[in-house]
């Protein structure tokens, strides 16, 4: 029988993350047990080429001369954002994909959301179909991961702590360090890259047979403060 398919995205952006327009969309298929069936990995030229004083915003602006020279190598597909949504559109339909999911969901909705209204002049306001579930991983390594007596000591053993240093990080590379027991890993901020990281903590966390919810929850940081 065929596994139910997911697909993991994570993007990257510039401009505010009030307003955040991607310029890098990565994605994987995979199902629950973190096997992989395909990828995609996209520059949004609207973005990357067609604003030069935004992309001077972008959070990982130091990253730049890696994605020209990874575009050179033919590493990466440059593409407008409009061919990117027809690519993935055209995977969710193909693997029947009604579950996205993502680290902090709710920020890749929106700047998929954000990037698709500007672009067209809000003439199309959502990225997704009608009906499409989005689903959040870090809600759900909050409740499984995070919550494991080992987590917090290897977070403070390892500086994975808040810059005022009152609260255990609970981001992805935190956890993805703690699963591999890597203190010093750290995450390229590359969409494609970025997203493999996140299939595994996604099937780590199904891996721990515990009731959870995957709903976007804003505030899941707090779960294991303690």
């Amino acid at each position: 029988m065929k596994s139910k398919r997911l697909l993991v995205l994570d993007v990257e952006t510039a401009n505010s993350t009030e307003q955040p327009f991607v310029y890098d969309l990565g994605g994987v298929v995979c199902d629950q047990k973190g096997n992989i069936y395909e990828t995609f990995s996209f520059i949004i030229k609207d973005i990357f080429d067609g604003e030069p004083v935004l992309m001077d915003t972008a959070y990982y602006a130091n990253k730049i001369p890696l994605y020209r020279e990874g575009l050179r190598n033919n590493e990466f597909r440059k593409v407008s954002f409009y061919t990117a949504r027809s690519h993935v559109l055209n995977v969710m339909k193909r693997n029947n994909i009604k579950e996205v999911y993502a680290y902090n969901a709710h920020f890749d909705r929106n700047a998929l959301d954000t990037t698709q209204r500007w672009l067209t002049k809000s003439k199309y306001r959502w990225f997704f179909p009608y009906g499409t579930q989005v689903k959040c991983i870090w809600h759900m390594a909050c409740q499984t991961i995070c919550l494991q007596k080992g987590y917090r000591r290897f977070c403070e053993d390892n500086g994975f702590r808040t810059e005022n240093n009152n609260r255990i990080k609970t981001s992805a590379e935190a956890v993805y360090a703690y699963m591999n027991q890597r203190g010093g890993f750290q995450e390229k901020h590359m969409g494609l890259e970025d997203a493999y990281i996140e299939v595994d903590i996604l099937a780590h966390c199904i891996r721990q047979h515990k009731k959870m919810d995957r709903n976007i929850n804003r505030l899941c940081w707090k779960i294991p403060q303690g």
